[in-house]
């Protein structure tokens, strides 16, 4: 005769039974404690604090596998959350795969396999809920220049508010809610559609097409545009005036410079794969995540991929100005992080960072002691040291004992106004006497520091708050000549973000090229956490 098998519901029966046996029996809570359910999930949850918490807390009482209505609201809502991980860009394996947790409860026979499940579920709901809510992987294991504060969540909290919230209320709440992250799921899902149709077709050839130009390279030219959306339904053989607008529509999605010719940079961005742009979307939702709070009412936001920097205001942007970010060498990256401007200082003096002044100008006054004589030597005392003084070949980059400084001035490297949230890296905006560097349209050349193009417009947006007369206030400062501070009265979150999926409120989303390589390494430790490109559609 073949042993009996008892299907999820009929143990479920057993757990609700055993319990109604005990107090039958006036058992004591000591003795409800070691039925085999409560001793399955004690030594279950026994290695994780959190769980083991939870659990012992409550007596130990299921909120997954018990019969109530209750514990069939939360299952439904965890399952169907789990099905939809894809749709997020989560893993569709891992530590919350769905049908690996199906068949667990499938095969459970006995109490103890129950609780053994109550456990497993909740260890798959809390892997979820932080994914979804703040990410999947630590930012800075992808790369050491995300030096981000991610807002993680207490894990203990998500189970006891889970337990006594709406259940499906609970998890519809735990991605994050911004209209960035909206947006990015839809443009995932539409370049999901493009992708299983087999892409945008075939690529342009070619260096540069310009209005005029006729022949098969402009035909495919209109036939990606078409298909890419800029170009309604076209037979033309020649570069006319309705795809000059669609190329210069293009160009402003994709931060070029707007003139209407297909160059190498526009081709070369035209040609990107629609698989390479839906991975774009998928890392910018995860760094959504990881950025998953309160941004600040007013806020400064600098996209390093995009060379800007805006103040926003109530959602809106109400300042914008174009940046110079750090160049793309190891040593001079921009990081990524936030922090808070407190104040910025008028006529600043630039105190030379030691890897600068020991790499760069010590070597030069080796070779000249008189090489950036706009710099003046300091000493550990504070005092300005001739450099007749100074046999710069008998210190190396450890031992060189002088600070180095520029005073104020139109030439400081800083320019006239920077702009201070203190921090770890040392990174700040400011202004820069290299003005001809933001015509460029790749902008990364500085040493980490994030320049302004309109410095005293940026100035005047932020003092604005607490004066009548901005402008005139920060030029009374400036025609002093001398390094002022100026307290901000209501201090301003900074953002320095990267994100090469760039949305907006039109609809639109435009794309960035990954100057550090950073989305690129994200995308790997993704995919390695079993992120996929296509999510399963149901």
């Amino acid at each position: 005769m073949s042993t009996p098998r008892f299907g999820f519901g009929h143990v479920l029966g057993c757990v609700a039974a055993a319990f109604c046996a005990l107090l039958v029996l006036g058992a004591s809570p000591a003795v409800a404690q070691v039925t085999a359910f409560k001793q399955a999930v004690a030594e279950a949850a026994a290695a994780d604090r959190d769980i083991a918490a939870f659990y012992r807390d409550r007596g130990y009482s299921p909120i997954w596998t018990g019969s109530e209505a209750e514990d069939k609201a939360r299952r439904k809502a965890l399952f169907a959350a789990l099905d939809n991980a894809p749709v997020h860009g989560l893993p569709r394996y891992g530590a919350y795969n769905a049908e690996e947790l199906k068949r667990a409860m499938k095969a459970a026979r006995t109490i103890r396999d129950m609780g053994q499940v109550e456990v497993k579920l909740s260890k798959a709901f809390l892997a979820y809920a932080r994914d979804v809510q703040t990410g999947v992987i630590v930012p800075s294991s992808a790369d050491s220049g995300i030096v981000r504060q991610v807002p993680y969540r207490d894990r203990l909290s998500y189970l006891v508010n889970f337990a006594k919230s709406d259940p499906h209320g609970f998890m519809k709440a735990l991605p994050p809610t911004s209209r960035e992250y909206t947006r990015l799921m839809k443009e995932k899902m539409r370049l999901q559609t493009v992708v299983e149709r087999g892409g945008w077709g075939p690529s342009v050839p070619g260096r540069t097409l310009e209005p005029g130009a006729q022949g098969d390279a402009v035909v495919k030219l209109r036939n990606r545009l078409v298909a890419m959306g800029y170009m309604g339904r076209s037979a033309t053989r020649a570069y006319d005036a309705q795809m000059q607008r669609a190329v210069q529509q293009f160009q402003v999605d994709h931060g070029l410079e707007t003139d209407g010719v297909a160059g190498s940079s526009t081709i070369s961005a035209l040609n990107v794969p629609a698989t390479e742009r839906l991975k774009s979307v998928i890392v910018a939702m995860e760094r959504e995540r990881w950025l998953n709070r309160d941004l600040g009412k007013r806020h400064i936001k600098v996209n390093l991929t995009d060379f800007t920097a805006k103040i926003v205001d109530d959602g809106k942007v109400t300042f914008r100005t174009r940046s110079v970010v750090g160049a793309t060498s190891t040593d001079r990256r921009s990081p990524e992080f936030s922090d808070v401007m407190e104040h910025m200082i008028i006529n600043p003096t630039w105190h030379v960072p030691r890897s600068i002044a020991v790499n760069e100008y010590l070597p030069q006054m080796q070779r000249n002691p008189n090489a950036a004589s706009h710099l003046r030597l300091v000493d550990g005392s504070g005092r300005v040291v001739p450099r007749s003084a100074v046999d710069f070949t008998q210190y190396t980059r450890n031992t060189f004992p002088f600070d180095i400084k520029q005073p104020p001035s139109n030439s400081n490297a800083l320019g006239l106004v920077k702009f201070m949230f203190p921090n770890r890296h040392n990174i700040y905006l400011h202004d820069t006497p290299s003005k001809h560097l933001f015509a460029r349209e790749k902008r990364a050349f500085s040493h980490g520091c994030i320049r302004l193009q309109d410095p005293f417009d940026f100035a005047y947006a932020l003092l604005a708050r607490q004066t009548d007369d901005p402008k005139g206030l920060f030029h009374s400062i400036l025609s002093t000549g001398r390094e002022t501070k100026v307290d901000l009265e209501q201090n301003v979150p900074v953002h320095l973000m990267y994100r090469t999926a760039v949305t907006s409120a039109k609809g639109r989303t435009g794309y960035r090229e990954d100057i550090y390589g950073r989305d690129a390494r994200i995308w790997n430790a993704l995919q390695a956490a079993g992120v996929a490109l296509q999510a399963v559609r149901g």
